[in-house]
Formats: C-alpha cells, sequence, structure tokens
C-alpha cells in the first residue's frame, strides 16, 4: 500500500503538479487538481461528499450533486497510483460518507513547508539563531509561483492566502535572524527580491534597520516617509508604534535600540561600514585596451558594503604586493544555476594544475557563470586571478590567437612588455617560467578550441586554468568537465521576473512562463526579450509573445542594440566546414523534434554511420544536444535558425523534405502487417534496398520516434506536402494501432484527411477512411466504424482502387456483427473473402476468415467457426507476420475453449502471446491472456486464471478502447466471484461501468451490471 506510493511526489505551492520518482504525472483539468488538493491538504483523514463539493465548486454545486465525484476520484487514482493498484490499495480511499488521502504515501511540497515553518519557529528559542536563514532559505525555495494556482473553489482561495501569510513569515523571519547575524547586506538583498507590499510596516522596520547598520540613515528615513505617505493617503492612519520606534531610533542614531547588541563576527558602527567606490576599485579586463594593473576588490556576492557583514582582517603592510585581479564585474543576475556554481567552486585544485571546462550552446549563460565562479574562488589564489577573452565568436573583435593572449597574460603578470620573445614556443616557455612559483586562476572565456588553450596552461602548482567555450574540448585533460544547458521553465520565469521586477512580471504569469518557453530557456534571448520589455513600457509580456508566434519572427524579435541570438548562432555556424553547415541546415529540417542518424543521412544521400560522424561532431560544437546515445535534439530556438539556413536554398530544401518524408513512409509500409506490397499507389518501397534490415528494424525505428510520429504528418501537410502526409498516415497506422495509441493514430489521419482532396493520389480519399475505419473498430465504435467504411466503399466503387473496396466491404462485415447486423455481416464478409482471393489479399483474406469464425461462434456453431479460424491461420501464416499469426491463433483457442476443449486452447494461447510480445501488439497479448485465463477457469484452476487476468488488467492503459477495457475487467470479475472474492469482483465490475461509453457496448455492459447484482 504504502509501498507502492513510494516515490510519489505532489507540489501545490505552485501551479499543482505531480511525479512518481522522475516520471511527471497528468493530473488533469484545474477542477479535478482542486479535489486533490482538498484531500491532500487534509491527508488522513475523511473529507465528507458534501465538504468536497463546496472545497471545490462553493455556492455552485454541479447538477449531479456528489455523483460526479467518483470520476474524478477515478482518474485522480489512474494518474496517482501505480499501474495495477486496486482501489482498495489506492492512496485514495473511498469510504462510507467520502474520502480519504492516505497520509504518508505522498510526498508534499505544503508539508515540507510546514515542518520548516516549525523549525524556523523553534530556532529562535533554542538560541540557534545561525541556522533560521536557511532553514528559511529552504522553505521558500519550495515557492514556484503562487500556491495553487489557478485552482477554483474556496478551499483553493483560502489556502492560497494562508499560503502567501507563510511566505512572508518566512522572509520576515529570515530577515530579523540576518539583522541579529550583523548580515546586513543579506537582509537588503532578501528585502529585495520578498515582494513586500508598499504599506507593510513590518518590512519597512526591518528595511529601515538594515539600511541603518549599512551606514545609510538617509535612505532609511526615506523608507519612512514613502511608507507613512502610502498609508495616510491611502488607508487615512499614520504608522504603528513599531515602526514609528524605529523611525525614532534611526534620527537619535540609537544602535542598541535597532541592532541590538553587536554580533559577534563583526561591531560595525553605521559611520564606519559606509564604504565609497574610487574610480580605481574597478576591475581591468585583459581586453585590446588594457593594459594597467587592478587593485583587489572585494567579493561580488556582497559587493563594497560587505565590510560591515564581515570581520575585519588585519590591514597589510604598506608594502605589501597586491594579487593582480583582472576579472570582469560581476554584473549579470545568475539564476537558476546554484548546481552548476557548487560544481565549479567545490573543485579544490591538488598540487598540480588543474584544468575546469565550461561549454555549451551560445547564449546559455557560460561566461557569466565562469565570471561568478571565478569571483567566488579569488582568494583561494593568492598569487591572483586573470581573464582573457579569445573573442572565437565576437565579431566585432578579431580572435586572439596563441601568442597575443600570451602577451597578454604576460603583460598582465609583470607589468611590462619589454624583451618579450615573438615566437609561440618561445613564448610559452616565458610564460611558464613566470608562472613556476605562482597560483593563479586563469580565466579564459570564448575559447575556439583546445590548440588555442593549451599553451595558456600556468606552471605553477596548485592553479587552475578554467575555460569557457562553445565547444567540448576533449583535446584538454580537464579534471572538471561542466555542460551548461538552458535553465529550466521556474528559473527562466524567475530570470525575467528579476530583470521586470515581480510586480510586472507576475501581472501575466502565464505569459511569463510561455514567454520563458518561447525563449528555451536561454538566458541570452531570455535578457533580450527582457530588455525589450524593459524599454517599451506600453508592451505587455502576452503583446511580445505574439510577435514572437511564428517561427520566421521569434529570432528577429530577440534582436536589442548589438546583442541577437540570431547573431550569436550564426558565428556558430560559420565556423563550421562546408559538410557539417550542410548537415546543421539539414537538421533543421527534420520532421521531429529528436531524430537519429538516419534522418539526415536520407537528406544528405550519406551513409548512416557518416552522418552519425557529423552529427557528434555537430554535439561538440554545441549546436546539437544529445539526450541519450544515438538520438539528437536541437534547441528550439537553434532549429528555427537551422530552418532559416536551410530556406535560403529552396530547391536543396525541397529535395530533403522529399527525403526524409520518403525514409517514413518506407518505414511505415515495412512495418504494417500486410508489407509494402499492401500499399498499391505512392512510392515503390523497395524492402531490399530500404535502410531497414527487416519489418522488425523498420518497427524498433518509428518506436524511437515515440510521440514525434504524428508531427511527421502535421510536417508534410504544412510544407504543402500533401500526397506525402497521406502516405505517411497510411503507413503509420498499423504500427499505432498494434500499441494500442489510437488517438495519435486518428489524429494522423484526421491530418491527413485534410490533404486527400489536394492530393495527387486519388486513392488516398477512400484509403484514409478505411484506416479511420479500422481505427474505430480497435476503440470498440462500431457506429463510427461503419459510417466511415460506408464513406470509403461510395468512393471507391468509382473509380478506385478496388483493394480499397475489397477492405471497405470487410469493414462493414466487421463492424456489422457487434451491432447486431449479422446477416449483413455474413454477406459483406463472403463478398470481401471472395475479393481478398481475387486480388491475392492474404491479410484482408485471414480478416474476414477471422470475422466469419466470429459470427458462427456468437451462433454457437463452434465447430464451424474453427473450420474458418483454420482457413484464417493459413492465410496467416502467408504473411510471416507474428502478430497476424497470433491473432489466428487466439480466436482459434477461443472457439476450442467454447467446445470445453482447454487444453487444446491453452497450447494454441501461449504461442499466441508468444508472437504477440515478438510483434509488439499490446492489445493482442492483452486479449491473449484474458482468453488463456479463461482456458484455465475451464480446467478448474481458478487462482491460475486470476493471475492472468490481473496480467492482462496490468497491461491496460489510457490509450486501451473502452471496449476491451471492458471485456478485460469483467473477465476478471467474474473470476473474482469464482473465486469468492467478492469485493473485489464488485469493484471490476464497478469500474467496467464507469468507463466512458461503457453504454456503447452492451454485452459486457449486461455482464458487469449482472456480476453486481450476483
Amino acid at each position: 500500500m504504502a509501498g507502492e506510493a513510494r516515490g510519489l511526489h505532489i507540489d501545490l505551492l505552485g501551479p499543482a503538479r505531480g511525479r512518481r520518482d522522475t516520471e511527471p504525472l497528468d493530473l488533469g483539468p484545474v477542477r479535478r487538481q482542486a479535489l486533490l488538493a482538498a484531500l491532500l491538504l487534509r491527508a488522513g483523514t475523511v473529507v465528507s461528499h458534501e465538504q468536497l463539493l463546496r472545497d471545490v465548486w462553493g455556492d455552485q454545486p454541479p447538477g449531479t450533486g456528489r455523483r460526479v465525484l467518483p470520476s474524478y476520484v477515478y482518474a485522480l487514482r489512474k494518474a496517482l497510483d501505480a499501474d495495477g493498484t486496486r482501489p482498495a490499495a489506492s492512496v485514495i480511499r473511498g469510504e462510507r460518507s467520502g474520502y480519504r488521502f492516505l497520509d504518508g504515501t505522498a510526498w508534499t511540497d505544503v508539508g515540507e513547508l510546514a515542518g520548516l515553518a516549525a523549525e524556523a519557529r523553534r530556532l529562535p528559542a533554542d538560541g540557534d539563531l545561525a541556522r533560521l536563514p536557511d532553514v528559511c532559505d529552504r522553505g521558500l525555495a519550495l515557492f514556484r509561483g503562487e500556491p495553487l494556482s489557478g485552482l477554483p473553489g474556496p478551499l483553493a482561495a483560502a489556502e492560497r492566502h494562508r499560503l502567501a501569510q507563510q511566505r512572508r513569515t518566512l522572509h520576515r523571519q529570515r530577515t530579523e535572524a540576518l539583522i541579529g547575524l550583523g548580515r546586513y547586506t543579506d537582509a537588503l538583498d532578501g528585502l529585495a527580491t520578498a515582494g513586500a507590499q508598499p504599506d507593510d510596516e513590518a518590512f519597512a522596520a526591518l528595511h529601515m534597520r538594515a539600511l541603518y547598520a549599512s551606514g545609510r540613515q538617509a535612505e532609511a528615513l526615506a523608507v519612512f516617509q514613502r511608507t507613512r505617505a502610502r498609508l495616510v493617503d491611502e488607508l487615512g492612519v499614520e504608522p504603528g508604534e513599531e515602526l514609528q520606534r524605529v523611525h525614532r531610533g534611526v534620527l537619535r542614531q540609537d544602535t542598541a535600540l535597532l541592532l541590538g547588541a553587536a554580533p559577534s563576527r563583526t561591531s560595525p558602527s553605521p559611520a564606519s561600514t559606509s564604504t565609497s567606490l574610487s574610480p580605481a576599485s574597478t576591475s581591468t579586463s585583459l581586453s585590446p585596451a588594457s593594459t594597467s594593473t587592478s587593485p583587489s576588490r572585494t567579493s561580488p556576492r556582497t559587493g563594497p558594503r560587505a565590510v560591515a557583514d564581515s570581520a575585519p582582517a588585519d590591514p597589510p603592510a604598506a608594502d605589501a604586493p597586491r594579487p593582480r585581479i583582472d576579472l570582469p564585474g560581476d554584473t549579470t543576475r545568475l539564476v537558476g544555476r546554484e548546481r552548476e556554481l557548487a560544481v565549479l567552486t567545490s573543485h579544490v585544485p591538488a598540487d598540480a594544475v588543474s584544468v575546469v571546462t565550461v561549454d555549451g550552446t551560445a547564449g546559455v549563460g557560460k561566461s557569466a557563470l565562469v565570471v561568478r565562479a571565478a569571483w567566488q574562488l579569488h582568494e583561494r589564489y593568492p598569487d591572483g586571478c586573470l581573464f582573457i577573452d579569445l573573442h572565437a565568436h565576437a565579431a566585432a573583435h578579431g580572435a586572439v590567437g596563441p601568442r597575443r593572449a600570451l602577451y597578454r597574460l604576460l603583460r598582465a603578470l609583470t607589468g611590462s612588455d619589454d624583451d618579450l620573445p615573438d615566437e609561440l614556443d618561445e613564448l610559452v616557455a616565458a610564460w611558464r617560467a613566470a608562472t613556476s612559483a605562482l597560483r593563479l586562476l586563469v580565466v579564459v572565456d570564448d575559447a575556439p578550441g583546445t590548440a588555442e588553450v593549451r599553451p595558456l596552461l600556468p606552471a605553477g602548482p596548485g592553479s587552475t586554468l578554467m575555460v569557457a567555450s562553445r565547444r567540448h574540448l576533449a583535446g584538454l585533460d580537464a579534471d572538471v568537465r561542466l555542460t551548461v544547458e538552458p535553465l529550466g521553465p521556474d528559473s527562466a520565469v524567475g530570470l525575467l521576473r528579476q530583470l521586470l521586477g515581480p510586480e510586472r512580471a507576475d501581472r501575466e504569469p502565464e505569459a511569463a512562463r510561455e514567454l520563458a518557453r518561447r525563449c528555451g530557456g536561454l538566458p541570452l534571448a531570455l535578457r533580450i526579450a527582457g530588455a525589450r520589455l524593459q524599454h517599451r513600457a506600453s508592451w505587455t509580456t502576452a503583446h511580445l509573445v505574439g510577435r514572437m508566434s511564428h517561427d520566421e519572427s521569434s529570432l528577429r524579435e530577440l534582436s536589442a542594440g548589438d546583442r541577437s541570438v540570431e547573431a550569436a548562432f550564426r558565428q556558430s555556424y560559420d565556423q563550421l566546414t562546408a559538410d557539417l553547415q550542410r548537415c546543421f541546415r539539414a537538421t533543421g529540417l527534420s520532421p521531429t523534434a529528436e531524430f537519429d542518424g538516419l534522418t539526415p543521412a536520407a537528406m544528405l544521400g550519406c551513409s548512416r554511420g557518416h552522418a552519425e560522424h557529423l552529427l557528434e561532431q555537430l554535439v561538440d560544437a554545441s549546436l546539437l544536444r544529445q539526450p541519450e546515445p544515438g538520438r539528437y535534439r536541437l534547441h528550439d530556438l537553434v532549429r528555427v535558425h537551422a530552418g532559416q539556413l536551410a530556406a535560403a536554398a529552396p530547391e536543396q530544401a525541397a529535395a530533403d523534405r522529399a527525403a526524409v518524408l520518403e525514409l517514413y513512409t518506407a518505414a511505415g509500409r515495412i512495418s504494417a502487417e500486410w508489407g509494402p506490397d499492401g500499399f498499391p499507389t505512392g512510392p515503390d518501397v523497395d524492402a531490399a534496398a530500404s535502410p531497414f534490415a527487416d519489418w522488425k528494424d523498420a518497427e524498433a525505428w518509428l518506436n524511437a520516434a515515440g510521440a514525434g510520429l504524428v508531427d511527421v504528418v502535421a510536417y508534410a501537410a504544412a510544407a504543402g506536402m500533401h500526397d506525402h502526409a497521406c502516405w505517411i498516415a497510411e503507413g503509420l497506422s498499423d504500427h499505432l494501432l498494434r500499441q494500442g495509441r489510437h488517438h495519435e493514430c486518428r489524429t494522423a489521419l484526421e491530418l491527413a484527411l485534410g490533404c486527400a482532396d489536394t492530393a495527387t493520389d486519388g486513392r488516398m480519399a477512400p484509403s484514409l477512411r478505411n484506416y479511420l475505419g479500422m481505427a474505430a473498430v480497435h476503440q470498440g465504435r462500431f457506429e463510427q466504424a461503419r459510417a466511415w467504411f460506408t464513406d470509403a466503399l461510395r468512393l471507391a466503387s468509382g473509380q478506385g482502387d478496388p483493394r480499397d473496396r475489397a477492405r471497405a466491404i470487410a469493414g462493414l462485415g466487421v463492424a456489422g456483427w457487434p451491432l447486431g447486423r449479422v446477416d449483413e455481416a455474413v454477406g459483406r464478409l463472403h463478398e470481401a473473402t471472395r475479393l481478398a482471393a481475387r486480388l491475392g489479399d492474404d491479410w484482408l483474406a485471414m480478416v474476414s476468415a477471422s470475422n466469419m469464425g466470429a459470427l458462427h461462434g456468437l451462433q454457437d456453431r463452434h465447430e464451424q467457426a474453427l473450420e474458418h479460424y483454420a482457413d484464417a491461420l493459413v492465410y496467416a501464416e502467408k504473411t510471416g507476420r507474428p502478430g497476424v499469426i497470433g491473432k489466428a491463433l487466439c480466436f482459434a483457442a477461443d472457439a476450442q475453449v467454447a467446445l470445453g476443449r482447454h487444453t487444446e486452447a491453452t497450447d494454441l494461447l501461449r504461442r499466441a502471446a508468444e508472437l504477440a510480445r515478438e510483434a509488439g501488439d499490446v492489445a493482442l497479448l492483452m486479449l491473449t491472456l484474458s482468453s488463456h485465463a479463461l482456458a484455465e477457469e475451464g480446467r478448474g484452476d481458478t487462482p491460475r486464471a486470476v493471475a492472468l487476468h490481473q496480467e492482462a488488467v496490468r497491461l491496460l492503459t489510457g490509450h486501451t478502447s473502452t471496449w476491451l477495457q471492458m471485456l478485460i475487467r469483467t473477465r476478471l470479475g467474474t473470476a473474482y466471484t469464482t473465486a469468492g472474492r467478492h469485493t473485489e469482483a464488485r469493484e471490476q465490475f464497478r469500474t467496467a461501468l464507469a468507463l466512458p461509453g461503457a453504454e456503447d457496448h452492451p454485452r459486457e455492459h449486461a455482464t458487469a451490471l449482472q456480476g453486481l447484482r450476483d
């Protein structure tokens, strides 16, 4: 029970979301999420039906009243419980008067927050003030925006208010602790991000105390004046006693009143903490125009004001040399880079020289990251920190080669460029000699490659070379390698909030999230978007999102001044060789977001191995990502750029699109159960000459594409390649239906059907309708199937292909008998059998014979049914496809069960199950297991039958048709009844009856109702 829920996480401190281990969960629409929140927030307690209705619907309950709740709970159980979990073992338990979320079965951020809040209240009483800021930070980090964002109902509204107050309390406790610890700069930084209301007197008082402690008395008084003016103008009241007391303390410079006893770390007076910045205090980077040395500076994390936050160091001797700190100013706001910073700053250099490499695509924030890390590390390097930009991708600067780089480094180190040699080898020797007795941190930015970096290695033991590059510097023996990825959604929105200010960003939370998505989490793109909004006060975030709504406009909008995302990508592209540029443009035309080497190979006309070699080089150049071995993906904005480059050569782009779409057409036709010969029009697919060894290879390739197959049809349709859209949808249908992916199959076919009227292949109009009919049959929607087959027959009876006419006739027979049209079905199937024989269509002959057998079985003529099933098996074996043979065996086994020949049936079903697994046909496997269970029941082995039924139920998914779910669940319910497990039996019958469209399947519906009565 609890073990089944292990790894279940549900977050409510933001938009509701859930996951099991690392797998995200679909929690459904917001009202269903609100019901989950109502149960989860009272975990362990039975919440009555009436209370749930009030919590979620308020004073406007649904017309069906409490009867609406079971469907919501059923969907939540499907999402939250592990596969195969019974309702009695669910994390949501049904009780007589309501529902209860089982306590201790899910980790929640709200529960974690409650624990941290309790600890924050306890620490001051325990005298442990030093730990309080960290505890508060951990609590505040749990918030991802507005709690229970978008959830309806009175409970969600009340909880939003309560949790917002909890957030405010944590901010206040953190700030008070920081002031008590003498960490005034950290307190001020926290107040800047706390989002307190302008009339919040408690935060105003804390702000004044922190400013006063930092020697900024005038600013502290200004905070009081602004707060008082707002209170008087808007509320007509004077500030409360506490704020007035702090005001008097600032006026009188009453440090004891405002700050209490001086903290042990430092004993500053307000006047002594004020530090001015002189022009000489700014750092100097090693740019071409910079030759002067720069004195030591304070840490960028705290800035000059940190004098008040740290214990005073012993004053250096007047003649003590200062280490050279030539790092650029740390002016960039870093968000969501805590892990990366920890990797870079936790590295402790050994006695030898260590190398740290940081790589990533253009605009991902490598430079800002290494500068921040260098500032945090610089005190570990007593002899200084040097910085040099090699300008590998800077259009405004010439690239800095090793010779020029060494000149600058030596000049920075020695203060002179006299007597420096000209030859590179001699410069390297001079650099090593100059650094051999020093412990330095050398930061190299925008490095083009290993050859340009290796000469810059310092020689002093304990020194570190930290390199940022767009390329993977595999030629360097690095101690630490870090690839910087784009920001995740929450961090990207967090950066936007910093750029725009919380008030403006939070005014349009959905638009901010969409803007972050369109920027692909790329910090450069986010900063440019933020800059454009900063300079256009009349623009809303939604307006900019609208301007970026099309691929062709998204990159154009991400340009401001001399910064441009497109230009950054172009600089990387320009440095590629011609064959890599050609491969990069081809990847921009991939119809799926993720692909393997075969996709560009088809466009480039080369082998898969050569294409993968090129792709790996693009990965090394950070233009391509590799989510798993052999699979590749472009960042969304990089994909747009690659597509635009490809479009600049329209004839080549058209040829590439045709080549890759023909690859998908071939894969679909080879993997189909009736093989390439079952498709009379369209491209001739020579299985022997294709890149796929056999149907299994084609099937595996399509499986790897996953949910992206529908995108291929949409891609072809959008490109105006209507024949290809139809051929691919037709070819993929069998693959998708065998896997139970009915919705994807139907979506692909409907997309293609919109292209059929303009396609040059006239066969597509009836053929696509036939496949839509097959999809409806697989889902048990027989009336809908009959309508599709009728339409297909009408179109095929004119000048259509005879194969489409035969399949439409067979389809009408298949869809007719479950609807009670038995005589019509018999006639249709007889006609289809004759046509299949004339056409040599073994697959169609198998389908027709199998359904004739099923019709005889319905009329209890099982011997005659076996004769038809024997014919079906002969046709199936001619196809050589395991799934087709497995279906014929499964049908024959059902007849053997009906005749009481359970041993014969068991033998057939064991073989059918093996074939279903080989074919990857999940629906067939479920049917086979369920039929095998019936055979075991007939043999009297009820425990074995129950186990087989349960195995079939575990295979059910959200894609499984209602008819098949009802069939398998009612059979399991019947087996439970036989075993005397009546409670579990009723649960299966109820679940079957609660399925959407259950009434459309009268036989299974009647079985379930009868099961509840027994």
